[in-house]
């Protein structure tokens, strides 16, 4: 097991496994590996002797061969007919009325098979379409659904914060988001401005969660009667990043506190 290797298949695809036998791979190779939908081709993101073990559950598959220049030249032809196969089938679609709309598509190494990804957000009756489309490309054709989040994943694009987004270059699995998150950041609540790109809570709400929680431990709650060097005052607001509390004074003045320099007024 010391020549585990992890193999990644896309830009911000999953880590998998592989025990590359007595081959030598380092970081950056090409190789090929058989999944459950044929061989594929994946990169060395971990080499030997960098995987946690403590990831490794079980027996692990082995690694087909590294890739040669004829696997890459084939690779980026199935990619190119892939793309072709897709433009048609968006052209089926469209002729037969259906409600989904097409996110990629992909042949394994072996070109036998065609995975088209898709959305809806009802059930579709595509019999027609996979008996026009396998006639016309000359493979079984596989057409697979996915959630909103895996087709943004797919397409990519720019988030609010004007970067790439996540999901589509660095993020590998989605976790689960909530309001709550939203709430606990103090963030306005509108469903247009906490949306991502695929519809959906922005996974960047998880970011900071924890951190603001914690921040938020401390901080007296509004309404609650603190002291401060002004007299006793009621907290207003809170100001987690800043550590700091805004309060009425008896006077009707407002003041920005640090919570270092107050302590919680006797009930």
């Amino acid at each position: 097991m010391a020549g585990v290797v992890g193999i990644r298949f896309g830009k911000a695809g999953k880590i998998e496994y592989y025990d590359p036998g007595s081959e030598e791979m380092a970081q950056g190779e090409y190789v090929v590996v058989q999944r459950e939908d044929g061989q594929e081709i994946g990169y060395v993101v971990i080499a030997p002797g960098q995987v946690v073990m403590s990831k490794i559950k079980g027996s692990l598959p082995g690694i087909v061969r590294a890739a040669t220049p004829e696997d890459l030249r084939r690779r980026d032809s199935l990619r190119a007919e892939a793309d072709q196969a897709l433009a048609h089938c968006r052209d089926i679609v469209q002729e037969l009325k259906l409600g989904m709309k097409l996110t990629e598509a992909h042949y394994p190494l072996d070109g036998e098979k065609l995975f088209i990804t898709y959305t809806s957000e009802d059930r579709v009756d595509f019999r027609e379409l996979l008996h026009r489309l396998g006639r016309d490309v000359k493979a079984r054709v596989d057409l697979r659904q996915i959630g909103p989040r895996d087709d943004a994943k797919a397409k990519g694009g720019l988030g609010r914060c004007g970067r790439e987004l996540c999901c589509s270059t660095w993020l590998v699995e989605f976790q689960p988001v909530t309001m709550k998150m939203a709430k606990e950041q103090d963030l306005p609540l509108s469903p247009a401005g906490l949306a991502g790109q695929c519809g959906r809570l922005r996974c960047c709400l998880r970011y900071e969660y924890e951190q603001y929680r914690e921040l938020k431990r401390g901080l007296p709650k509004i309404g609650s009667r603190v002291q401060t060097a002004h007299g006793e005052a009621v907290v207003v607001v809170g100001h987690p990043i800043k550590q700091t509390i805004t309060v009425r004074l008896e006077s009707g003045a407002w003041a920005e506190v640090p919570m270092a320099e107050l302590q919680e007024a006797p009930k």
